[in-house]
């Protein structure tokens, strides 16, 4: 279950919450009674490796329609191959 950080309106009282997705978020500080906030940081992802290819992101409907063509011209290339061989044999 995700950790979620809150933070006191009123009092300025920090504090982490675990809950699940389903639940409502809190509202009253444990402190004064106040109304709390939801606090937003970043999170914790980290990509290794060599790189990553232009057709992997979804940035713009050209770069999807550019990844819809790259996939279907290797799929045509493999059908290619795979032909080549039994018809010369």
């Amino acid at each position: 279950m995700p950790t979620y950080s809150y933070a006191c309106k009123q009092c300025g009282h920090r504090f982490d919450a675990v809950q699940s997705f389903a639940d409502a978020a809190l509202t009253e500080c444990p402190e004064c009674g106040g109304e709390v906030r939801k606090q937003y940081g970043s999170i914790g992802v980290t990509f290794n490796g060599s790189g990553f290819y232009r057709t992997d992101s979804r940035g713009s409907s050209s770069g999807a329609s550019a990844g819809d063509s790259a996939g279907s011209s290797t799929s045509s290339k493999s059908e290619t191959k795979t032909s080549a061989p039994s018809s010369a044999s």
